[in-house]
């Protein structure tokens, strides 16, 4: 892998590690509310145990992209990648927010084609 390649790997990897800081730790708090666009401080109460599980599935992810560069499998990148892009294309059609898939999706498509002329 290129040293590129690795730093655009790097950076999705880290958008998910604080996506699960987010999710897990601070749906409840000022900064998760306004991250999310969450009607109410109430709202957040009530989906924070989801917003949990949410953010555990992006750690998971997260840790597979980190685990892939370390063992430097493209395969397993590969596959890790394309699920952060499904996942950032349900987010954003699911919510309709278009930004989701610029934030989410939108750096793994760079990571994955760096990916395959490396």
């Amino acid at each position: 892998m290129s040293v590129l390649t690795i730093v655009l790997i790097s950076f999705v990897a880290l958008e998910h590690f604080y996506f699960l800081v987010l999710e897990m730790f601070f749906w409840t708090k000022p900064k998760g509310i306004k991250s999310f666009g969450l009607k109410s401080k109430a709202f957040a109460e009530d989906t924070k145990v989801l917003a949990a599980n949410q953010g555990l599935y992006n750690g998971f992810l997260a840790t597979g992209l980190v685990l892939s560069g370390i063992l430097n499998t493209s395969s397993f990148t590969l596959f890790f990648l394309g699920c952060v892009i499904i996942a950032g294309i349900y987010g954003a059609y699911s919510t309709k927010k278009i930004k989701l898939f610029y934030i989410q999706s939108v750096p793994a498509l760079i990571a994955l084609t760096s990916l395959m002329f490396s």
